[in-house]
């Protein structure tokens, strides 16, 4: 299903919550030796909507109307939202343990047994704060892997 939220994005201001630079990220990912990689189920759908805001989402049907309870596709603050959301759950974490782009988490650790324990620390805090995770879309304890589309690895970026 498809909303049309151009109307609501119009009357909305804007969030400018930066985005992680890509460039920074992916070399702070090339120093280590092994990784995680992590992907946050429906990302979005995980963020709920404060409930005086939920009305304005609402979408009408042939005889009867809905709105949103979680973060839809389609809202122009969602990706600010979002980010800014992850990188307060993993705050801690970010650039120390791991890195976040949207709903892709890199882990990392110079050692095979340093990379397990920082992904503990980072499972216990998904499992804390009820993040969920897309298991068909992790891979664990590789010392590769593909990060935005770059080939990642110890001896540098591809």
């Amino acid at each position: 299903m498809c909303i049309d939220y151009r109307k609501l994005n119009a009357a909305t201001r804007k969030d400018h919550f930066p985005l992680p630079f890509i460039d920074e990220m992916l070399e702070r990912l090339a120093k280590h030796s092994f990784f995680y990689y992590l992907d946050g189920y429906s990302g979005y759908h995980q963020i709920p909507i404060h409930p005086e805001d939920q009305s304005k989402t609402t979408f009408t049907c042939p005889y009867e109307t809905f709105a949103y309870r979680r973060m839809s596709f389609g809202l122009c603050n969602a990706p600010a939202s979002f980010q800014r959301c992850m990188m307060a759950i993993f705050s801690d974490f970010i650039e120390e343990i791991m890195d976040v782009f949207m709903d892709d988490f890199s882990v990392y650790g110079k050692s095979f047994d340093g990379c397990l324990e920082n992904l503990e620390k980072v499972l216990k805090r998904c499992q804390e704060v009820d993040l969920v995770l897309n298991w068909e879309k992790c891979h664990f304890m590789v010392r590769e892997g593909i990060v935005l589309g770059h080939r990642i690895l110890e001896r540098g970026i591809e």
